[in-house]
């Protein structure tokens, strides 16, 4: 059975971690698998030489501190997008299309409505040039963020302070998940109220390095 091929869900229960852990190592080719069409695949030889490679150099993923996991976890470097255009309205639109390629999104149309729906109530910009529109829809599965950061302020996205908006974090979460949904966004807050951190992102060369440094890894 050394060949047995293995889905998240079976590597998940061998590893003894959540799925999402699962896709999100994957994802960041931590975890040795592939894609067949748009599901991951694990061949069962390889999950166990990772393990056997992981406890003996100690080589698995690194903890690292709390508010931080969840942004690692919630985020990855293929929903990190730069805004081309320096409105608001584009800007959520590329945030919707970027969160929409996660597949714990099933309804895209239905997220983007919900988005600037809530945006019609009040600006979701909460200060210091951050802006964190947000939603819970019973079409998400799980916890999931984009993060979209424009070189220049987005002069039409208003905010608690009146400084414009440059940094976009977008998080979106089932119906169920308040308490997830709530720690998410307290720790986008606290990460982003560092100004030598909103300094880091926007000056950023590319995707992977400012999600490096979003999560606390080093910058790539």
């Amino acid at each position: 059975m050394n060949h047995e091929i293995m889905t998240i869900e079976e590597v998940a229960s061998y590893l003894r971690v959540s799925e999402r852990t699962v896709y999100d190592w994957a994802q960041k080719g931590q975890l040795p698998g592939g894609k067949l069409g748009t599901a991951w695949r694990f061949k069962r030889s390889d999950i166990e030489g990772w393990v056997n490679r992981c406890i003996g150099s100690s080589a698995a993923p690194a903890p690292v501190a709390p508010g931080l996991e969840t942004l690692s976890r919630i985020l990855s470097p293929e929903r990190v997008v730069f805004f081309d255009a320096n409105e608001k309205t584009a800007a959520l639109k590329t945030l919707c299309a970027a969160l929409g390629t996660s597949p714990l999104i099933h309804n895209e149309a239905e997220l983007e409505q919900a988005i600037f729906k809530r945006e019609e109530l009040m600006s979701t910009g909460i200060g210091f040039g951050v802006g964190v529109p947000h939603v819970r829809l019973a079409s998400v599965d799980d916890l999931v963020m984009a993060l979209g950061i424009a070189r220049q302020p987005l002069e039409d996205y208003s905010s608690l302070d009146e400084i414009p908006v440059q940094i976009v974090c977008m998080v979106a979460a089932s119906g169920t998940q308040h308490p997830q949904y709530i720690r998410a966004l307290s720790a986008i807050s606290s990460r982003l109220k560092d100004q030598s951190m909103r300094k880091a992102l926007i000056e950023a060369k590319n995707a992977v390095s400012a999600f490096d440094i979003f999560t606390g890894g080093v910058p790539s």
